[in-house]
């Protein structure tokens, strides 16, 4: 195994990072120069290898990540108490300058051609409330399909509920009533949910009349005991707990139906498909020092090979594109597509702004514990994930993504809400880094977890499904992000993550939406 102490990402950096925690006096040979360390550097943090004044810039990455509040001593830790960041956002786009295609790569999966053309990567049953007010009707419908409910269906991953928060106390057809219908529209036409139920109270302003009417769901009602086939096209079967009776009578209609539409779903079967129908949601929970050295850059990597296989990658959480924005600007499509990426930025200031935040503090306490002191910082690591493609669109959050290549949607930088947000949109797969050790999963799409550091990965190794921290041990960055795209065909045609195995997913479909709850 390679030893290496650091790694200076850039050589016009003025600062390296530690790769295992230097005692004070430890010396770094940089460019030709010898360092010693003054203080101790935990892992994962940064070290000045050059003198650096008061108000200089700090670079990382071969950019700025902010700039001294202190002189800084070549050796001495760069962290909060030394290093900070004010971004101002690019407004004027004259052109952009979009990177050739990539060669096209040929591969397949094992995947479920579903009637609208859409793959699915797995073979759900979705019970969907449409207000908070039926979720326990909901969870308690999914909870009778589990243990060994399901033996005689075998190509049915489950039965599982889709609850939230919210869908009453909002305006009609305002921002947030529309955020959360293309939410539980996308969750419902999913393509690894192959059936689905929709169970409302009734008198909820997040109406069902509003997804027939505005989504197109058409809904089927079913009289007791009829049997549910695919010759209902794409109807779904619709219940208020109301219209039913109570909660009893609509727990038991929905089971009956559910029951109903097992053999159905059972009769699915998987069959070899082009990677061109992979949609793969990219997200990065709980960052660290290692995440833009190793996690995040691997997943460009295998982000590059879905854009050249045909198919969607796409990347997220807005707030934490803040700060690097410019690097997918000058990548963007178009001029237009650029100015959508920055006219969503835009919008976040001015949100975060509204409750006396600012985009420029978002680093966690665990990010920072991690090595990670700005957002320019946070997002130019963040950002790497997208790897080296043209950026073809922006989507708004939940709304259905078609374009293929690397597409933007825009969700915030909380995981859950973020990959809700992915997962309405279509995505069939997620790939998650994680650096302090997320233990994320969600259903119905299956989440592949990237440990950034082999330290991490070893303790956590029951949640973590692959180790990217061999990057800094021997393999290259191309080598980790080859092993990821082949996990990613391997998960896609059936084989379970980490997530998976232990039974997680249930309770992280958290939508976002934006406005008063009345």
């Amino acid at each position: 195994m390679n030893k290496v102490s650091f790694v200076q990402l850039s050589p016009s950096d003025n600062v390296v990072v530690a790769i295992s925690e230097l005692a004070p006096g430890h010396i770094l040979e940089v460019g030709g120069e010898s360092v010693a360390t003054v203080n101790r550097i935990p892992a994962g943090h940064k070290v000045a290898v050059r003198a650096i004044k008061q108000g200089e810039a700090v670079y990382k990455f071969g950019s700025q990540i902010g700039s001294a509040t202190a002189d800084i001593a070549a050796g001495e830790h760069v962290h909060s108490h030394n290093l900070q960041h004010k971004h101002d956002v690019i407004t004027d786009v004259p052109s952009t300058d979009p990177p050739a295609a990539p060669a096209k790569l040929e591969r397949t999966f094992e995947g479920y051609v579903r009637p609208s053309g859409r793959v699915g990567t797995r073979n759900y049953i979705a019970v969907i409330s449409t207000v908070n007010c039926s979720a326990s009707v909901s969870q308690f419908v999914a909870r009778r399909f589990e243990g060994d409910a399901l033996d005689e269906y075998p190509n049915v991953d489950g039965v599982f509920a889709v609850t939230h928060e919210t869908g009453c106390g909002m305006g009609y057809a305002t921002l947030r009533h529309e955020m959360l219908s293309r939410v539980l529209v996308g969750a419902a036409r999913h393509p690894n949910v192959a059936a689905c139920v929709l169970i409302g109270l009734g008198c909820e302003q997040g109406s069902m009349g509003y997804l027939f009417e505005k989504h197109g769901i058409v809904p089927l009602h079913a009289p007791d005991g009829e049997k549910l086939t695919r010759d209902k096209g794409d109807a779904i079967p619709v219940l208020t707990m109301q219209d039913e009776g109570g909660t009893r009578k609509t727990i038991e209609r929905a089971v009956q139906i559910v029951k109903d539409l097992l053999p159905v779903v059972n009769a699915n079967r998987r069959e070899t498909v082009s990677a061109s129908e992979l949609s793969v949601g990219l997200e990065c929970g709980g960052s660290d020092g290692y995440s833009g050295i190793t996690a995040n850059p691997a997943v460009g990597c295998a982000a590059d090979r879905i854009v050249a296989s045909g198919g969607t990658a796409m990347l997220a959480e807005t707030s934490e594109i803040y700060g690097a924005e410019h690097l997918l600007v000058q990548r963007s499509r178009s001029p237009e597509v650029a100015l959508a990426l920055i006219e969503r930025i835009e919008w976040w200031k001015e949100y975060v702004g509204m409750f006396g935040l600012e985009l420029d503090n978002n680093p966690s306490v665990g990010n920072k514990a991690g090595g990670l002191t700005t957002i320019a910082e946070k997002s130019l690591g963040a950002v790497a994930k997208a790897g080296s493609t043209a950026l073809e669109a922006v989507y708004q959050y939940a709304e259905q993504v078609h374009q293929k290549g690397l597409v933007v949607m825009d969700t915030p930088g909380f995981d859950p809400a973020s990959v809700t947000g992915m997962v309405a949109g279509g995505a069939n797969m997620i790939l998650f880094t994680t650096g302090r050790g997320s233990c994320f999963g969600c259903k119905p799409t299956p989440s592949i977890k990237i440990a950034t550091n082999t330290a991490m990965y070893d303790r956590m190794i029951e949640d973590m499904d692959l180790n990217a921290g061999t990057v800094v041990e021997g393999s290259t960055v191309d080598q980790v992000g080859e092993e990821i795209y082949n996990k990613i065909l391997a998960v896609a045609s059936g084989e379970k993550t980490k997530s998976e195995l232990a039974g997680i997913g249930d309770y992280e479909f958290i939508p976002w939406t934006v406005g008063p709850t009345l």
